[in-house]
């Protein structure tokens, strides 16, 4: 396959995003997150090896939008003959459009199913789909408890909360573990996601694993009760206007519209708060899920280690590790290189999202580079 001429050439990376209206980390749906640049730093030269000449065509989770903003700002300013277009219509609807040979790579906050892998066969001549990491983070689970600003609660309630077993503020097991709050004769509005969602996903991984959920994870809520919002935007701004409201969303959600939000007692010392640095903390515990090539990672909601916050996911790029078409592979390629890059990730911590372990970046980097 012949590469079109590669090109170094120096860009500005931006710093950081300001973090304004719902945005990113919005998760699995089709969110609206009107995200928008602005001053927070310092930029910083950044160096993008440039592959590759005209469109690519992107598309899947929203919760990395933000970070896809800036990535995609910072490559197109330094490879101006390649246009890319990525459009943050969910983690099912992205990976359903990659099966289906119309973009060049996904985003999901899920890994790959089996029955995903064996379709993508038909679509990666010769190979497969592989599930490469990119972004992390923080899933928050705000509310709206009319006095009271500190609130701690634990993986058994919120399982009861959201599946509504617990209807009131006031429930002795939201007592037992805030003796110091005056919480209220409150009813619960618990809100959840009403399109299929990754963030649904791993919030109830969560609840399944820690708090003894009574349904199977998925991205389509099973729950009982409560009502329903779409994407991340839809349920935040929910919370923010519903007296007695709760829901799970990204951090960045909670940040822009000054939604408090849950720690979490995980049977550390200390209840855990939903933060960057917490979050890493939790998925620098992850193990390797993948075979081959496939760089999917179990994440342990389980864990009690000292400021590790377990309600967290990971959005992986999905591409064919063999097979790529051969016009938007060059492209693929060099794009992928600078996602992963030091500059790449660092460019996320200022968004609210958690840059990859070392570790685990160097491994991303190595197996974009054998993409075929």
């Amino acid at each position: 396959m012949k590469l079109q001429r590669k090109n170094r050439v120096r860009a500005l990376a931006v710093g950081a995003l300001a973090v304004t209206g719902a945005l990113a980390l919005s998760a699995c749906g089709s969110d609206d997150t009107s995200g928008s640049s602005g001053g927070g730093g310092s930029a910083k030269a950044a160096d993008i090896k440039c592959e590759g000449k005209g469109k690519l065509l992107a598309s899947g989770s929203s919760a990395q939008k933000n970070a896809m903003d800036v990535w995609v700002q910072n490559y197109s300013g330094a490879c101006k003959g390649t246009e890319i277009n990525y459009q943050p219509t969910g983690s099912g609807a992205g990976v359903t459009t990659f099966l289906q040979g119309q973009t060049a790579f996904a985003g999901s906050d899920s890994a790959l199913k089996p029955e995903e892998i064996a379709k993508s066969k038909k679509v990666c001549k010769g190979g497969q789909a592989i599930d490469l990491p990119m972004v992390g983070g923080p899933i928050a689970v705000g509310y709206n408890v009319p006095g009271v600003d500190n609130l701690v609660l634990d993986a058994p309630t919120l399982s009861k909360i959201f599946n509504s077993e617990i209807t009131k503020w006031n429930d002795k097991a939201i007592q037992k573990l805030n003796p110091d709050a005056k919480l209220p004769d409150l009813k619960i509005q618990a809100f959840h996601r009403s399109d299929d969602s990754g963030t649904t996903d791993n919030f109830t991984k969560y609840l399944k694993a820690a708090g003894g959920w009574k349904h199977e994870p998925a991205k389509k809520w099973e729950g009982e009760g409560g009502q329903a919002a779409s994407g991340s935007a839809g349920v935040s701004s929910q919370v923010k206007q519903t007296s007695g409201a709760i829901s799970y969303f990204e951090l960045s959600y909670a940040t822009s519209a000054k939604i408090p939000t849950v720690k979490l007692n995980t049977g550390a010392k200390a209840p855990v708060e939903a933060t960057v640095d917490n979050a890493s903390k939790a998925i620098s515990e992850a193990k390797p899920a993948g075979q081959g090539n496939d760089l999917a990672l179990k994440l342990n909601y389980t864990t009690k280690a000292e400021g590790a916050y377990p309600i967290t996911l990971v959005t992986y790029e999905i591409a064919c590790d063999k097979g790529n078409k051969a016009d938007t592979l060059p492209a693929t390629k060099s794009f992928l290189t600078y996602v992963a890059s030091q500059d790449g990730q660092n460019a996320l911590k200022a968004l609210g999202y958690a840059p990859l372990p070392t570790e685990i970046a160097d491994k991303v980097r190595k197996t974009v580079a054998t993409l075929s």
